[in-house]
């Protein structure tokens, strides 16, 4: 196996308070949770099982709530925060993340649990365990003031109706 490099940014705590906006996509970017009509998504079981485990992450992180999101056909967008609330969990001094050494409460920690509660649940539903839904890793990028948040929560939005310039959307 190659050394992979992490794609993180380099001396973030990732367990920091603040506002983060995730994208995952679908794995060889296939068109497999969702389909757009009239620039509405309706969504399929996997969308479903998807929408269902991103709005229960806060029920499994306590200091993490859900912003916006969208789930694309293959791709979701996705606006997390990691707050200070601390509710039924243990507050502790931020560690920083390391390549592969999963830190309790951190931005790759929650995003590994949840591509893993979905993974598990479709692969359930089709009595395939050697099925793969994802892409390997993500793209987050870290909003640092209110006009960004602004601006992507309009680009989450708007999503759906800049599908048909997608070059995935086949």
């Amino acid at each position: 196996m190659k050394n992979r490099k992490s794609i993180r940014l380099k001396n973030w705590d990732y367990t920091q308070e603040g506002y983060y906006f995730i994208t995952i996509c679908a794995y060889q970017k296939k068109c497999v949770f969702s389909r757009i009509e009239n620039d509405s998504i309706i969504l399929n079981e996997w969308g479903r099982i998807i929408q269902h485990c991103l709005l229960n992450v806060p029920e499994h992180f306590k200091h993490v709530q859900m912003d916006s999101f969208i789930i694309m056909p293959n791709h979701i967008h996705f606006i997390l925060i990691i707050g200070s609330t601390c509710r039924g969990t243990a507050c502790r001094a931020p560690t920083v993340e390391k390549f592969g050494i999963p830190i309790t409460g951190s931005l790759p920690t929650v995003i590994r649990s949840f591509k893993s509660a979905v993974t598990k649940q479709i692969k359930e539903l089709h009595h395939s365990p050697d099925l793969i839904i994802w892409q390997r890793n993500y793209y987050d990028h870290i909003i640092r003031n209110e006009q960004s948040l602004n601006e992507i929560r309009t680009y989450i939005n708007n999503n759906p109706s800049q599908w048909s310039m997608d070059k995935y959307n086949l």
